[in-house]
């Protein structure tokens, strides 16, 4: 009798799972009707339950420094939009700027980060980059309005950071990797501007506790990548070397908020007593400490925005050298326009001015993207504009929680977009009037999640690339090596870019 109610319970609950799913069945097709819906086209897999053959060609291919050229021959001969599964999800996969679009601006509170904060949590905390929903509206609220023109403008710590980088350039003719350089060069300039101190990765010696906040701060965040990869298994391994980094970048910037939150208090006492304030030079720890006193808040809003700030203006600049080392064309016309300076600095409003420089630098974030590929989560039911059906024009169906990336290395490099000489390197390109590539061109992400610190990337990134023309009349390429990817959150040089330069004749 007792195995009976056993049997008939089980019974109930199994139909009960089974009339769900056939509920949710006959939603999604009245849903996909409704909307005129038709399914991605699926690339050949062995098997579409676990997708294992798709993770292993990925693997294989981000080992051998060549997952983006394989992302895009797909695309070529799969079409523009497209589904995989890969470790049991599906994926829909895109290069349609007008679903890009959607996904970031149109339909934007359709669609998430989802769990980015398992994988980047126990490094960046909750903050701008790993938030959502009403928490990430909070960290962008905070974190905006620091990002002004008044303070992007101001170049003059920034020129002590270009000296340093300086001092680091052989003057004999010797080889450096100025890709190295570039990243310390960011690390000292973006501590100093959200910290208040540097780090002076460039001048630091061995040992010193800055350096080994620098240090701890890269391996770190070299990490990031593979955890998210791991998904809700980024729970199951434990890395102590991740772990004991982040806890040595944790006690270097708590240890700098307690400093900051100190001063504040001391400031409100002394503001009590004569009713002014005092101006200082701007530092973004300490605008943050007016908008709130909690440390952690502050330590990961701070380390949100470091690290974007940071690789941002390295990747850029690094893809620059690569280039302007192997193309004298451009060199010689970039140096035409910075010598129109007369060896004077350049300040902000002349660095918008430079037409040439800017077209080099569009150009550079084209065929570079620092952030080659991305990715939404679903979080609902909802419909891109296209890519359903053979043709992949049909609107497409997207269900809860499905993942939808986008490549803007790909999309970066269409014909359709770009012309036929899309692949090539021409900084001209952005003078034709009849170049408007709308969405087709996504260099610092679009919509409401736009990158916040992007004038300031492009100004810091700028005011290098006139300075070392300034400073330096030559360049030559010390390999022979072609570009190839290193991917990380950003994407980077997997060479470096070595190279010698030839001091200006004083």
């Amino acid at each position: 009798m007792e195995w009976s109610y056993y049997l008939y319970a089980g019974a109930l609950v199994l139909a009960f799972f089974v009339a769900l799913k056939i509920s949710d069945f006959i939603a999604v097709a009245r849903f996909q009707k409704k909307h005129g819906c038709k399914p991605a086209r699926p690339i050949p897999q062995r098997e579409r339950v676990i997708g294992y053959d798709l993770y292993k060609a990925q693997v294989k291919a981000h080992k051998e420094k060549r997952l983006l050229d394989l992302s895009r021959k797909r695309f070529a001969d799969y079409g523009n939009t497209w589904s995989a599964t890969m470790m049991g999800r599906t994926f829909i996969n895109t290069t349609e700027p007008e679903n890009i679009k959607a996904i970031l601006a149109t339909n934007f509170k359709d669609f998430g980060i989802g769990k980015r904060i398992n994988a980047f949590g126990p490094l960046l905390g909750q903050g701008i980059f790993t938030s959502d929903g009403a928490l990430w509206e909070h960290s962008r609220a905070l974190v905006r309005p620091n990002f002004t023109r008044t303070q992007v403008a101001d170049l003059t710590t920034f020129e002590t950071h270009i000296q340093h980088l300086f001092a680091r350039v052989p003057r004999d003719g010797g080889v450096v990797d100025i890709q190295n350089l570039f990243f310390q060069l960011t690390m000292d300039s973006a501590s100093e501007f959200l910290l208040g101190v540097s780090v002076n990765s460039l001048s630091s010696p061995e040992g010193s506790e800055s350096n080994k906040f620098a240090a701890s701060f890269d391996f770190a965040q070299s990490r990031l990548g593979n955890r998210s990869r791991l998904g809700m298994l980024v729970h199951i391994f434990r890395d102590a070397e991740f772990d004991k980094a982040c806890k040595i970048v944790h006690e270097y910037v708590d240890g700098i908020v307690d400093g900051a939150l100190e001063r504040a208090k001391a400031l409100d006492l002394e503001k009590n007593i004569d009713g002014k304030e005092r101006a200082e030079r701007y530092i973004f720890l300490d605008e943050l400490v007016k908008a709130t006193r909690n440390p952690k808040q502050i330590r990961d809003e701070l380390l949100n925005v470091f690290l974007a700030g940071r690789d941002t203006t390295a990747s850029l600049l690094s893809h620059s050298f690569h280039v302007l080392a192997r193309r004298q064309d451009i060199w010689k016309k970039l140096k035409a326009e910075v010598d129109e300076l007369n060896g004077a600095k350049p300040t902000y409003e002349t660095l918008r001015n430079m037409k040439y420089l800017k077209n080099f630098l569009n150009e550079a974030l084209r065929l570079y993207p620092i952030v080659p590929g991305n990715g939404r989560f679903a979080n609902k039911a909802t419909v891109l504009p296209t890519g359903g059906g053979p043709q992949g024009k049909d609107p497409l169906f997207v269900a809860k929680d499905q993942v939808v990336a986008y490549s803007v290395y790909t999309m970066h490099r269409m014909p359709s977009i770009y012309g036929p000489d899309a692949d090539e390197f021409k900084p001209e390109r952005w003078d034709s009037p009849s170049l408007r590539p709308g969405w087709g061109y996504l260099p610092f992400n679009g919509g409401p999640r736009i990158c916040v610190g992007q004038q300031f990337a492009l100004t810091e990134a700028s005011y290098t690339i006139v300075r070392i023309l300034q400073e330096f009349g030559d360049i030559i390429p010390r390999d022979d090596n072609p570009w190839r990817e290193q991917l990380s959150l950003t994407l980077s040089v997997a060479d470096g870019v070595k190279v010698t330069l030839v001091p200006r004749e004083k």
